[in-house]
């Protein structure tokens, strides 16, 4: 099994991060001999969308100028990493209710029509199918079983359909909440990590 693991966190130490690697360690342990490639959104950021991109993936590949082929590269490096993933772990701190920038810009690359989607007779089709997905989000307050809060969450509201249009719908979220809130932050982690079946 190839196991890609995002993160997002610019926090080197985040929750975010550190529940995708001890739910990558859970997979390793169900999973003896699998592989993990990490790619860190933070220290290795992808461009945000700009109009040479645009251009190059609605330019045959053969006929891209050289600044449009630079700017597709990213978005083909990313795709090819989800290709050959048989489980992803994207993880995701809470930023003004929703996702950073840095996860936004890698969907922006990864969502691509033709490539990771297509529009067919009965509309949309995504084609990332056959992979496991674990959203491993985190917020200093609690969004989820019925908080008066949930209304604020646009993290995984967001991240659930916008994976399953290109196929990615076997998706479990794993949350670490309340690690600003100090009755709840001793055990956040080690209570989402509990959580996680593998």
């Amino acid at each position: 099994m190839h196991i890609l693991h995002i993160i997002s966190s610019p926090r080197a130490n985040s929750y975010s991060a550190r529940l995708g690697r001890q739910i990558v360690e859970k997979l390793l342990a169900a999973h003896p001999g699998s592989s993990v490639h990490e790619r860190d959104l933070s220290h290795h950021p992808l461009p945000h969308l700009e109009e040479v991109f645009v251009q190059g993936i609605f330019t045959p590949a053969e006929a891209r100028t050289p600044s449009q082929q630079a700017a597709v590269q990213h978005s083909d490096e990313v795709i090819d990493e989800v290709l050959a993933a048989d489980v992803l772990v994207i993880g995701s701190p809470m930023y003004n209710f929703s996702i950073s920038s840095s996860l936004k810009a890698w969907l922006d690359h990864v969502v691509r029509a033709g490539v990771t989607f297509k529009y067919g007779p009965n509309g949309p089709q995504g084609l990332l199918t056959g992979k496991k997905v674990y959203l491993a989000l985190a917020s200093g307050g609690v969004y989820s079983g019925g908080s008066p809060m949930a209304a604020y969450d646009f993290m995984a509201p967001y991240l659930k359909p916008v994976l399953g249009f290109i196929g990615l719908t076997d998706v479990e979220v794993v949350r670490v909440e309340g690690t600003s809130i100090p009755d709840l932050e001793p055990m956040a982690l080690s209570k989402a990590v509990d959580s996680v079946a593998v």
